[in-house]
């Protein structure tokens, strides 16, 4: 009798198809170069000094320019796309993420995951998968460590779903953690003009807000070339022939596009906030879809000096995108709810110089 030949190409993982404990190696490693972070620049118009110009980072202690803590992200977050969320719904939220070591061109990236949690949603259709995956460098160094939450499509919306498990993961990253990725710099050395901005570590307070003023469209065109940057081939993402035919009719602009989007908004208001150090929890609280206009606001939730160091302070910051809407009264929540402008709420510890 003939046999049918397994195939040689790959659909994805379905949430069926998870279990606990899994764990798994992702392709492919990725060197990253100063093209990678040129064209990152491009698409997001990002302009924190470090991570602009090697004659800045070098007269701090660096040895050259590092690559923007976001671009590492998403490097490693396009590794695990194939295995975990090529056939998401959307990418639901972040947790406990800590920026290890920087990044600089030459280096290669390579990712794991570890399966750590699974529910299934009511309408059995599809369910959500918790992940906490890795990034390491060419020596074996962690870079980069998260956990994020996916809402995966079944195969078979009768297929028995595994025994619900939650992840326990930390409200906020521990300012004892934080640091790793930004070596000592000379903090005298810092040039605030050419940072961008006078205010340092010490100018920031809890509960100040800021409106960082400016507005970018996101185009269609520059969202795809994001997502090939990164090697992120999420069907709701990459393939509008089968979205064309989803709920929204449309591909849905990456939601790792929204965060790096907001973080160079930023800018306006936090300029010297040049590291992220971690992410503590997002949400990608609703859609954004090519043509869209993003702003964004900012709330200080605490500041905290770096323990055994005097040249960085920690700021927990709120950072909240909407879309075609400035962000002049700091729009959130109405009710019990997000405002319906609202697509981002991400809450993350940046480093800041201290005054010397």
């Amino acid at each position: 009798m003939t046999q049918t030949p397994a195939s040689k190409t790959a659909a994805g993982r379905f949430f069926e198809d998870f279990r606990i404990g899994d764990t798994i190696r992702h392709a492919t490693p990725r060197t990253l170069r100063d093209g990678d972070a040129s064209l990152y620049s491009a698409l997001y118009g990002t302009r924190f000094a470090v991570q602009s110009a090697d004659t800045f980072a070098q007269g701090l202690g660096y040895p050259k320019s590092p690559i923007d803590d976001l671009l590492a992200f998403h490097v490693v977050f396009g590794k695990t796309v194939p295995d975990v969320s090529l056939n998401a719904v959307a990418n639901l939220g972040y947790a406990a993420c800590l920026f290890l070591e920087a990044v600089y061109p030459g280096d290669t990236l390579s990712a794991t995951s570890e399966v750590i949690g699974l529910k299934e949603n009511s309408n059995r259709q599809s369910g959500v998968v918790y992940v906490r995956s890795r990034g390491f460098n060419q020596h074996g160094r962690t870079v980069l460590d998260y956990v994020r939450w996916v809402m995966v499509r079944k195969r078979d919306h009768h297929a028995p779903a595994p025994a619900a498990v939650l992840p326990t993961l930390p409200e906020a990253v521990e300012v004892a953690d934080l640091g790793g990725a930004a070596p000592r710099i000379d903090k005298a050395a810092y040039d605030v003009a050419l940072g961008g901005s006078r205010h340092l570590f010490e100018d920031y307070a809890a509960g100040e807000k800021i409106d960082h003023v400016d507005g970018v469209t996101v185009e269609e065109a520059e969202h795809m070339i994001a997502t090939r940057l990164y090697q992120n081939t999420a069907k709701v993402h990459f393939n509008q022939h089968s979205e064309g035919q989803g709920r929204f009719g449309r591909r849905l602009i990456y939601g790792g596009h929204v965060i790096s989007l907001a973080r160079a908004l930023s800018f306006n208001g936090l300029a010297n906030a040049f590291h992220i150090a971690a992410i503590n929890g997002g949400r990608h609280v609703a859609p954004l879809f090519a043509g869209d206009t993003v702003f964004a606001w900012s709330e200080i939730l605490e500041t905290a000096p770096l323990p055994g160091r005097d040249d960085l302070g920690a700021l927990r910051v709120r950072t909240v995108a909407t879309k075609n809407r400035p962000c002049v009264d700091f729009p959130l929540r109405e009710g019990e709810g997000y405002e319906p402008n609202v697509i981002l709420d991400l809450d993350y510890w940046a480093l800041a110089p201290r005054r010397g």
